[in-house]
């Protein structure tokens, strides 16, 4: 049997975003050595100003949430690598972690590796983000969409929910479809109908941003709205642990115990990447529990 060698750090944090530093917050404060491996793509980081985060009456722009964590996390010992992470390995005793331009073991993992919101494809996509006319998070952001004239893009009949989710908020609600071969059950037409909810037959062929407006264009006709939210999926960065052999959902969503640890021992999952609502808060909790089970865990004497 291969005896566990000493790793480099107690535990090495894959992604920079609020999950990740929130998790090498807590494991600092812990006396744990903390490694944090980051690319620069937190998604959190792209939010113009998110308003339900608690402790900010007038919002919080995403980038000076996750700067404020960063340096939190620095004042307290954490290490900080730069770099995308390219492979993990198990090893007795804990993981080895590579990314370019470097490597080390550590006896624990935590991925806080989130999402990537599928965009649409239209010009000055950026620029509509930072405007508030393009959205992803209803749940984030549906309170400041109230009232208003909002339009949707779907692919999928399933995302008969989210219109009707929206439809609270306002009363007009504009559904739009990326192409012919996205279908609606009769029930689901019925529902949309009875809400009020206006479905578009013809596909959209071109999305562009007007007076801080979009424009839609599908078929040969235009619609304006003022807020068009996107339910295109996401791309769930969860490729790490699940060549590892971790458990995942249909949507490639990490499964975790109530520690947020996954099915492989010591590798923890927190935040966008782990099954559940994707939210700042919800990924700050998600670490504190991480880090609170990784701390008691290797106080055993034989802890992996």
């Amino acid at each position: 049997m291969a005896h566990a060698r000493p790793a480099d750090v107690d535990a090495i944090v894959v992604g920079g975003g609020p999950g990740g530093l929130a998790s090498a917050i807590y494991l600092a404060r812990f006396l744990r050595s903390v490694l944090v491996v980051e690319d620069g793509t937190s998604r959190a980081a792209t939010i113009p100003r998110s308003h339900n985060y608690p402790a900010f009456p007038d919002g919080v722009a995403g980038a000076r949430l996750v700067a404020a964590m960063h340096e939190q996390a620095e004042r307290h010992g954490t290490g900080f690598r730069a770099g995308h992470v390219t492979a993990i390995e198990r090893l007795p005793g804990g993981f080895a972690v590579q990314w370019t331009g470097g490597g080390a073991t550590a006896r624990k993992v935590v991925l806080a590796t989130g999402v990537t919101d599928i965009a649409p494809t239209m010009p000055y996509l950026a620029e509509a983000l930072q405007q508030g006319a393009l959205r992803y998070c209803p749940v984030c952001d549906g309170y400041e969409a109230r009232d208003r004239t909002i339009g949707l893009i779907a692919d999928h009949g399933s995302d008969t929910f989210e219109a009707l989710y929206l439809r609270h908020f306002t009363r007009s609600v504009t559904l739009f479809v990326v192409s012919d071969g996205v279908h609606f059950t009769g029930e689901q037409d019925r529902r949309l109908a009875e809400a009020g909810v206006a479905r578009l037959r013809d596909p959209v062929r071109g999305i562009r941003l007007q007076d801080g407006r979009v424009v839609v264009t599908h078929g040969d006709t235009q619609s304006v709205v003022d807020a068009l939210y996107c339910a295109l999926g996401m791309d769930v960065h969860s490729g790490l642990a699940v060549t590892l052999g971790a458990e995942h959902d249909h949507a490639g969503y990490l499964i975790t115990d109530r520690h947020q640890q996954t099915s492989v021992p010591g590798l923890y999952a927190v935040g966008d990447v782990a099954k559940g609502l994707n939210q700042i808060s919800v990924a700050v909790g998600d670490a504190a529990s991480a880090a609170a089970h990784i701390h008691v865990q290797l106080l055993e004497p034989d802890a992996g």
